[in-house]
């Protein structure tokens, strides 16, 4: 699955998808995955896309005025905003240098426990990186994708 993921972003980068398309596919390739779940983790959802803006108020107006969400949370130390529907959220925007890039993507995990999927990772060969956030860590594909591994999102 990570190599599908990776060539997905790698499309997504060279503008040959566009957002929805990427979200809509890399959601159908969640639930065909599911049928792996047993052999290890269970991915539910793919629960959010964060996306780089260099403009942070005109990228929320924009996906407030597009698909009606609302702010859900913010986090100005770090410049973030997440956005989405009904406290859910879908897209979380970060100021950078770099906009326009999808800085990761959200795979929600049933029954998420920190201690079981780092032990399930390393015993794949992957290292969970710690990052300043409440929600799950990051992995990296093999091209260096970023993925954010957390609890599946009500």
């Amino acid at each position: 699955m990570e190599t599908v993921i990776s060539r997905l972003l790698k499309q997504f980068e060279r503008g040959q998808l566009t957002r929805r398309e990427l979200v809509q596919t890399l959601t159908a390739v969640t639930v065909a995955g599911s049928a792996a779940a047993a052999q290890g983790l269970r991915v539910r959802t793919v629960d959010h896309a964060s996306v780089l803006v260099s403009d942070m108020a005109r990228s929320v107006e924009f996906y407030q005025r597009l698909f009606g969400f609302s702010v859900v949370s913010e986090d100005t130390e770090n410049e973030i905003v997440r956005l989405g529907i009904d406290k859910r959220i879908l897209v979380s925007l970060r100021r950078e240098s770099n906009p326009g890039v999808i800085d990761h993507f959200a795979l929600g995990v049933d029954g998420f426990d920190r201690e079981e999927v780092t032990r399930q990772l390393e015993s794949r060969g992957v290292t969970p990186e710690p990052v300043n956030i409440d929600f799950g860590f990051h992995i990296k594909d093999p091209d260096g994708a970023i993925v954010q591994l957390s609890g599946v999102s009500e």
